[in-house]
């Protein structure tokens, strides 16, 4: 089980060509960020990600400002996945030990070789198995920054670019993980939510709201660039919608978008 078919490593890189593997290929992002793309697929990773790519799966890496990594490829890997999958980074040293132990006794000729990859390939696969479905997974990040939205979208004083500094990941990364997973970036599922319920208030016409009043609830100071980005996706300013179309719940909204 787990048997190395090789490793390598990438100095600082910006492009790997399209090209697949017979066997299961793991990478661990050492520094920098990237994307890598199956067909119409993208998965974003960064420093100390772990991407998972299973036999036969065409992919092709991205960097627009570069990345490093050290990258194997194991015949029988007892990870059971049948699509392509990054974990973010943990900063698990000891995986990151791993594998650049994998790499050194792979590269060096030497009596210790044949003992120790076997055992460092079982460390990494095993640590692995116990990463794939944790509560640190893609669509947990994702839920918890919708839910985050969906609480917090009728305050006008929400910063949403200051609660994303808040996770252990850059801001570029959650952006482009949330929208792999929701379509659209944090920020435009915030305006969407926005826009969502007030359309849904003015569809109401015992609120006997004004357009300032409406504006403030959905979490708008200014109700002119309110009203600028109402008309912008219904067609028609504020004071001229009307709602002949059932609008989303708070909960409905949170099923759809997660």
């Amino acid at each position: 089980m787990n048997d190395i078919v090789y490793v390598g490593k990438h100095s600082l890189t910006h492009h790997v060509a399209k090209h697949l593997h017979n066997d299961c290929e793991l990478i661990y992002c050492t520094g920098g960020s990237g994307e890598l793309v199956f067909g119409n697929k993208t998965l974003a990773y960064e420093e100390d990600s772990v991407a998972i790519i299973p036999p036969m799966i065409a992919h092709k890496n991205n960097g627009e400002e570069g990345f490093t990594n050290i990258h194997c490829v194991m015949r029988d890997v007892s990870l059971n996945i049948t699509e392509p999958l990054v974990i973010p980074g943990l900063k698990n040293g000891h995986l990151r030990n791993a594998f650049s132990a994998l790499f050194y006794y792979y590269s060096v000729d030497s009596l210790a070789s044949s003992t120790l990859l076997p055992i460092y390939a079982q460390l990494i696969v095993a640590t692995l198995e116990t990463m794939i479905g944790t509560e640190m997974s893609f669509t947990d990040i994702v839920r918890q920054i919708s839910d985050t939205v969906l609480k917090n979208y009728p305050d006008p004083n929400f910063d949403l670019n200051q609660y994303l500094t808040s996770f252990s990941f850059s801001t570029e990364y959650l952006k482009k993980i949330f929208k792999q997973e929701v379509g659209m970036t944090p920020r435009q599922f915030l305006t969407e939510i926005r826009l969502e319920n007030a359309a849904k208030i003015l569809g109401m016409a015992e609120a006997g709201l004004n357009i300032s009043q409406v504006a403030r609830q959905c979490g708008y100071n200014d109700p002119l660039y309110f009203s600028k980005m109402f008309k912008r996706k219904y067609g028609v300013s504020p004071k001229n919608y009307v709602s002949d179309t059932p609008m989303l719940t708070d909960s409905e909204s949170t099923k759809i978008y997660q």
